[in-house]
């Protein structure tokens, strides 16, 4: 029987994209910061010179899918992470908005083969989502390590 996992070491080939929601962007830089801070804490280069790492802005996350997916499909990148914010309101555009960009970054790891990870904080309070990017805890954290182990999953993975 053979296992695969993921790992957190032996990252120094690895290439990433970071595609970031400016909608809501009090929330979204900071959980930029807390990925940024969690690879380069794992060994990747994230200085403005990097050649590992690639961060591109989108207006909002309705947005995500379609950079992710052109930026997967580029072959540069092993693994690419997606960071928003969608906030309840009072219309049903939160239930639009969240429903595309989750089935649309699904969508791209599927047909591509090239991990996406979901960081859209969905939150029914701005309050919620500041907890979330760091008042309490920094999922932008959680979303580097994710990205980490999928990268080096993928790669163990037999045909790959």
């Amino acid at each position: 029987m053979a296992t695969f996992e993921g790992r957190f070491t032996d990252l120094g080939q690895v290439r990433i994209a970071v595609v970031v929601a400016r909608f809501n962007d009090l929330v979204t830089a900071k959980l930029l910061s807390g990925c940024l801070d969690c690879l380069s804490r794992h060994g990747v280069d994230t200085t403005a010179e990097s050649a590992q790492l690639d961060v591109a802005w989108v207006p909002g996350s309705f947005e995500l899918p379609l950079v992710s997916q052109s930026l997967a499909r580029s072959g540069r990148y092993q693994v690419v992470i997606t960071l928003g914010a969608v906030i309840r309101g009072d219309t049903p555009h939160f239930d639009v908005v969240v429903a595309e960009a989750s089935k649309g970054i699904a969508a791209v790891a599927r047909d591509t083969g090239v991990p996406v990870i979901f960081g859209v904080l969905t939150t029914d309070t701005m309050q919620q989502a500041l907890e979330r990017a760091g008042i309490k805890s920094n999922l932008g954290w959680s979303y580097g390590l994710e990205a980490l182990e999928m990268a080096s999953l993928m790669k163990a993975l037999p045909g790959h």
